[in-house]
């Protein structure tokens, strides 16, 4: 079937899975897919359909079936003005915690700021009237199982967040709904979604919310291969998190800024993972995911694989699911201990803490066969020399991802990072402002380019309090993550150095001292140790290299793996 109308009908049908029984529409050509689909839904007697000439009365009646029912109720447009008469019940449904559903279609970008008949700006046309809104990308051929997961995974999300089944807080949603020609169906029939398109077995929505214990849902089953994977979040949830897995008998993989990043969790998970043979053997039937993993691709590719049942622990409305494959969302951490009706498989979590050892001997090897003092082992060092109590901020890009990999985890430190959307903007400033909040010693590892980006943070002025924060600074002149990232500056070397490499060529000790802080250059492990623990403010700065540091990188993985054979 063409894109349009597959859409469609996998939009409808996850709507009725999550529970809609009624929907209203006014008509139109740019919605024809969904309208036509919603039209099928009712001949299968799956819905009651209730179409208006008038978009105003059409979203005044769905806002009436919503209130009285509790249910959402999505109301369709067609595109341009006609999404904006839906505006004033959305108002309504705001104020009023309404669990309205606006669907407005809409041209493709490529129509839009064009002058193309009945086109406006659509996309987050109603503010902060919703409670959340999303621009959906135009459906197109190819990837038919992704672009499932992705409709499916958003029709539950809008729902879920509707409802205020996490948040408490009901109220409007507007999906806006980009379709591209041919709008009407092909000559399909309309039998059952199967193959790349299918849902949940069982009539099931693609995403449920509820505590697994909820009377509703009945009690989250017991998976003796459970893994927990804790991202960057809320500190407290994820050592929470961590204690119950440990109750449970569950492996811990752990990102620094997670909360739940302690000795007794897995060390270098994301080189465990990446190691597919070791990984083939041990495969988690589920995984339970707390906060928001975003550091390594193992890590994301393990939540997408379809083998793996995924459950998320998210208080409110934005959990995180970016492979689109959480079976389940709740606000509370599953049971599955001996207190939940299942029994602690200790062989499992000690054949992960014993591959997490020898990984970690693997890793410590080929760093310290090194004698010249690296980035990789920078993110080593730091970690293990901060005393008890103390705090680390991180930066973005290679940093984290290095702590996170070489590292041994500690409970004993509060570890910050700006995971939520991942730029290195403003991590000077960050730190500071969490070196003065922790009120004790503090150490920010970042990069150059990092380091470079907010160097206003660094201007104190008079009479400001001055933290006691020792920012360490690996400058491989640029930024050398690309070469770990991307595929190789030997691919693109005529470009690489410039586009990606962004050479700055600056003395970033003079650079620190001429802002008025204390700066020095290190040459040694030992020396960097000493600088770490002598306190601050000052700036320590370490020359590495890019291409040494992405070969590193590349032999870490290496002994990993071979570690694990």
């Amino acid at each position: 079937m063409n894109p349009s109308t597959a859409f469609a009908r996998v939009l409808v049908d996850e709507l009725l899975r999550g529970g809609v029984t009624d929907a209203v529409l006014a008509p139109g050509s740019r919605s024809a897919p969904v309208a036509l689909a919603l039209a099928a839904a009712e001949r299968a007697g799956r819905l009651r359909l209730h179409v208006r000439i008038d978009e105003r009365t059409a979203a005044f009646l769905a806002l009436g079936l919503a209130k009285a029912s509790g249910r959402p109720v999505p109301v369709l447009t067609t595109s341009g003005t006609a999404a904006a008469h839906l505006h004033a019940a959305v108002l309504e449904a705001d104020a009023s915690g309404v669990p309205l559903l606006a669907l407005t279609a809409d041209r493709p970008p490529e129509l839009r700021s064009t002058g193309a008949n009945q086109t406006i700006e659509q996309a987050g046309l109603y503010g902060g009237a919703v409670r959340w809104s999303a621009d959906v990308g135009v459906p197109e051929a190819g990837r038919e199982a992704e672009q499932n997961r992705y409709w499916r995974s958003l029709v539950a999300k809008a729902l879920i967040t509707a409802t205020g089944a996490l948040s408490g807080d009901p109220g409007p949603v507007q999906l806006n709904l980009a379709l591209r020609d041919p709008l009407m169906p092909g000559g399909e029939d309309e039998r059952a979604l199967d193959g790349p398109w299918a849902g949940r077995p069982g009539g099931a929505a693609w995403t449920a919310a509820g505590a697994p214990t909820s009377a509703s849902s009945g009690p989250s089953p017991f998976r003796q291969r459970t893994l927990v994977v804790a991202g960057d979040g809320d500190l407290l949830a994820g050592r929470v998190a961590a204690e119950q897995a440990d109750a449970s008998g569950w492996p811990v993989i752990a990102e620094p800024s997670s909360g739940a990043w302690s000795a007794d969790g897995v060390r270098a998970g994301a080189l465990l993972l990446g190691a597919p043979e070791w990984l083939a053997e041990r495969r988690p039937e589920r995984v339970v995911v707390v906060g928001r993993p975003t550091l390594s691709r193992p890590i994301a590719a393990l939540l997408a694989d379809p083998r793996v049942e995924v459950e998320t622990v998210h208080r409110g409305p934005r959990w995180p699911d970016a492979g689109r494959s959480a079976t389940r969302v709740a606000a509370g951490f599953p049971g599955g201990g001996p207190g939940e009706g299942g029994t602690v498989d200790l062989g499992w979590l000690r054949e992960w803490r014993s591959a997490s050892d020898r990984v970690g001997a693997a890793v410590d090897a080929v760093i310290d066969a090194r004698p010249e003092l690296t980035a990789a082992r920078a993110a080593r060092d730091v970690v293990a020399a901060l005393p008890s109590g103390a705090l680390l901020v991180v930066g973005s890009s290679t940093p984290i991802r290095d702590v996170d990999r070489l590292a041994a985890p500690r409970a004993d430190l509060t570890v910050l990072a700006n995971r939520g959307v991942a730029g290195i903007d403003g991590t000077m400033s960050t730190a500071i402002g969490a070196a003065l909040g922790h009120g004790g010693p503090a150490v920010a590892l970042m990069g150059d380019l990092t380091f470079l980006h907010d160097l206003t943070g660094l201007l104190t002025g008079e009479g400001e309090p001055v933290p006691d924060l020792t920012v360490v600074v690996p400058d491989n002149d640029g930024g050398g993550i690309f070469a770990q990232l991307e595929p190789g500056e030997d691919r693109y070397a005529a470009d690489y150095r410039r586009v990606f490499g962004t050479p700055h060529g600056r003395d970033l000790v003079a650079v620190a001292r001429g802002l008025g802080w204390a700066a020095s250059l290190v040459t040694t492990p030992d020396e960097l140790r000493d600088a770490v623990v002598l306190g601050g403010p000052r700036v320590v700065v370490m020359r590495t290299d890019q291409r040494a540091e992405a070969q590193l990188a590349r032999e870490l993985r290496a002994a990993a793996a071979a570690a694990l054979a």
